[in-house]
């Protein structure tokens, strides 16, 4: 799809609601949904489009929105809410309802124009369960408009959206059992590499488990939805990029250049701060990103002290010495701002699943640019 298209279309919305942040759903309808059908490539004064499509009920009838069509029949069903409203999970089961009346319809898009959730037929299951496959905003859009390629016309026509939804359904049901297992997974790491190396010095447990987690932050991380032809353009952009050396836009603020471990908080703070002396080592701009979330937004009064993560058995992130609850010692302790201790000897994914869980206890979100994507 055509980048600049899309940043066009993200930013006409954005002005559209900041200007009308109550729109109604008409306009909503108008201004918003089905300029977001014609980016797809649906083309709204033909036959493959139909408002207000009759859907049969067994008490009746309804309505959905919009019906997408290939030939005569229905595959996609679009229903639309107003800007002004949250999308809830009632209007989810009313679209999963709505798709399992018509048996080509595998695929379901709510949209109250600014935020997105698409749903399609678990074709693995008997009764073809309708589940959600990706939810995202026009923010996300901006940042990864290849989220689109699971929706275009050309990938429902050619069942690319199918082989898609089936990669990331496989990779959904595996971060599933992983979270869901974890303490059966991680006895079963733990007694496999016992059986070959023996006894080790470290807390072979709390590495398997650390293992299981970063591998479930890893799967979540790589669950793409683009296409083989946007993947090959994103990669050679990448390339291009890291031998120019462009600036990353951080909001009011832009990182120079790409090196160094960079953390960039929702609330626009990149660390390191300094631009021009970005520091490469990940332990001392965990550390930095920590005390800021401590100096700014008052982390040690949100969580209880010793930290730990979830579900971690032994080891913490922040205690008020360098130990951990079992007294055995911290290794490379870092000391933060206000005299507590942050646990760093951990592996890239250990850090980055760390400072999400810190940043969540105040609301914040987290990205890691740079040199955390190469490890």
């Amino acid at each position: 799809m055509d980048r600049e298209e899309i940043d066009e279309y993200v930013q006409r919305c954005q002005q559209l609601i900041e200007s009308s942040p109550q729109m109604d759903e008409e306009n909503t309808k108008v201004k918003l949904v089905q300029p977001f059908l014609e980016l797809l490539g649906w083309d709204l004064y033909s036959t493959e489009v139909a408002l207000e499509y009759t859907i049969p009920m067994a008490s009746g009838s309804t309505h959905v929105d919009y019906a997408l069509l290939v030939g005569d029949s229905p595959v996609v069903f679009v229903e639309a809410k107003p800007v002004r409203s949250t999308l809830t999970d009632n209007e989810v089961q009313q679209l999963r309802s709505y798709m399992r009346q018509e048996l080509d319809v595998d695929w379901g898009i709510l949209t109250n124009g600014k935020s997105f959730e698409v749903l399609t037929k678990n074709n693995h299951r008997k009764d073809g369960e309708e589940v959600s496959v990706v939810q995202f905003d026009l923010d996300d859009l901006a940042e990864n408009p290849d989220v689109l390629e699971l929706l275009t016309k050309e990938s429902i026509r050619s069942g690319k959206s199918d082989e898609v939804a089936e990669q990331v359904a496989e990779t959904n049901r595996a971060i599933r059992h992983l979270q869901n297992n974890e303490d059966s997974v991680t006895e079963s790491i733990t007694e496999a590499v016992e059986s070959e190396v023996g006894e080790l010095t470290v807390d072979l447990e709390e590495q398997s488990r650390e293992f299981v987690q970063n591998l479930v932050s890893v799967l979540q991380e790589q669950r793409h939805f683009v296409s083989e032809d946007s993947l090959k353009i994103e990669e050679e952009s990448t390339s291009q990029k890291t031998k120019s050396g462009p600036s990353i836009e951080t909001g009011d603020q832009v990182v120079e250049n790409k090196q160094g471990y960079v953390i960039r908080f929702s609330d626009g703070m990149v660390i390191p701060r300094d631009n021009t002396d970005i520091q490469t080592r990940q332990k001392e701009n965990m550390g930095a990103a920590v005390d800021y979330l401590i100096d700014e937004y008052n982390l040690i009064n949100e969580i209880e002290i010793p930290h730990s993560p979830p579900r971690a058995r032994k080891n913490c992130s922040i205690n008020n010495e360098p130990v951990h609850p079992t007294g055995e010692e911290m290794r490379q302790p870092y000391e933060l701002t206000n005299g507590h201790f942050l646990h760093t000897s951990l592996n890239t994914r250990g850090k980055k699943t760390r400072l999400r869980d810190l940043a969540e206890k105040v609301g914040l979100s987290v990205e890691f640019l740079s040199e955390w994507k190469s490890n």
